[in-house]
């Protein structure tokens, strides 16, 4: 009697379509590394990154002054060689980079200047606010973040933007809020929004560069 309720109960549950939205439901599986490299040589992507590893026992003691970064928290040496490595396995891959803009903080900037990239510019839009900004700034800076990523290189290149944590979340919601230092976030700008392709930890890029090389 057991064995013909469960199956009963399986058939309903199947001919409902409920396993269908349960696997809906589930998270995304992870693009395969190869895929991953294809796709950023074929270019058009928007990779959001934020800054790589420093120090957790500094702070932003001048926040006002971007050029005291004395007075910054900046990027350790485990920050530096995974930056270093970061560049190094792009250009491996062969994924071409095109504009690069970073925070102005120098721990964003610095992991784009270490990784080798060459067209670099510092904005105020991927600048982390926090309360030394209106809250009406830090909407705008969002929003801001949100319309860059959904801007596609033209040139068959790769866009890159280095920002911190806080505009990470800000700008794309609560499933980044776990988002690491030096994680790369892929996405494909499309229609007038953008589509998340991968999310990469910093040091997993230079098995990525092994796969596509092969």
């Amino acid at each position: 009697m057991m064995f013909t309720i469960s199956k009963s109960i399986t058939a309903l549950v199947a001919s409902v379509g409920l396993f269908t939205t349960f696997a809906m439901t589930a998270p995304a599986a992870r693009a395969d590394d190869k895929d991953i490299a294809q796709a950023l040589r074929a270019g058009g992507l928007v990779l959001v990154v934020r800054h790589g590893a420093t120090f957790p026992d500094k702070a932003d003691t001048d926040p006002l002054n971007f050029d005291n970064i004395a007075a910054q928290r900046n990027l350790n040496d485990k920050g530096k060689a995974l930056a270093k490595a970061f560049g190094d396995a792009l250009r491996q891959a062969g994924v071409p980079v095109g504009k690069v803009y970073t925070s102005k903080y120098n721990r964003a900037y610095e992991t784009a200047v270490i990784a080798g990239f060459k067209d670099i510019e510092k904005t105020a839009d991927l600048t982390e606010g926090g309360l030394i900004v209106t809250p009406n700034e830090n909407n705008r800076r969002a929003e801001a973040f949100r319309k860059m990523i959904a801007v596609a290189p033209t040139d068959h290149t790769n866009t890159i933007l280095i920002t911190h944590q806080p505009n990470i979340v800000a700008a794309l919601g609560k499933d980044w809020f776990d988002v690491k230092e030096g994680e790369t976030s892929i996405f494909r700008p499309a229609d007038g929004g953008y589509k998340l392709v991968a999310r990469v930890q910093m040091d997993e890029w230079p098995r990525i560069a092994t796969v596509a090389s092969k």
